[in-house]
């Protein structure tokens, strides 16, 4: 008698769910635990020396350094604007204009695409890190993040490795009047 003889008509049915069974044992973070009570998840980044992580939320896309058309009479910190699909979409050197330093610009340059009143914008970043997340109990002092220009957009912090994280609205930063107002 052959292995076919034997096979029952839902073993199929029964691989699979052994499959779903073992993947599950081996998943870092069951869907339960992504959407804990304490837990907060979102992308991690760094502009300059500081390590920011900002909300799922606040970030419509990560795209590559598109290509850039200058805008005559902008701030120094507008890079121009770039075409992506069709939609003409403002980038901003997010370090010149919270550090005064300029971005230095590489293979491989990220921007982070926001929503904002009246439409997107991208602001370019020193490194992408991807998803972070962050339980309760690391959070930490944020102050020594939040100096300077970067007051108004950090509000608190998570403590992880040694590293300090600080949570960064790029909804407020969107709706602050000075990045509003692009023209020179």
């Amino acid at each position: 008698m052959g292995r076919r003889d034997t096979v029952r008509r839902d073993e199929p049915f029964e691989v699979l769910a052994g499959f779903e069974r073992r993947s599950l044992a081996h998943v870092v973070g069951l869907p339960e635990q992504l959407d804990a009570p304490g837990l907060w998840r979102g992308v991690g980044y760094r502009v300059g020396q500081r390590l920011l992580a900002s909300g799922f939320d606040e970030v419509v896309e990560i795209l590559p350094l598109p290509q850039l058309t200058p805008v005559p009479g902008a701030q120094p910190w507008m890079l121009g604007v770039a075409n992506i699909r069709g939609t003409l979409l403002p980038v901003v050197d997010l370090r010149l204009f919270l550090e005064g330093e300029r971005t230095v610009m590489h293979e491989g340059q990220r921007v982070l695409v926001v929503r904002q009143p009246g439409g997107n914008v991208a602001v370019t970043i020193d490194e992408l890190f991807g998803q972070r997340s962050f339980l309760e109990e690391q959070q930490s002092s944020h102050e020594a993040l939040a100096e300077g220009r970067y007051s108004g957009f950090i509000d608190r912090a998570y403590k992880v490795g040694g590293h300090a994280w600080g949570v960064f609205s790029l909804d407020r930063l969107s709706r602050t009047p000075e990045f509003r107002q692009a023209a020179a």
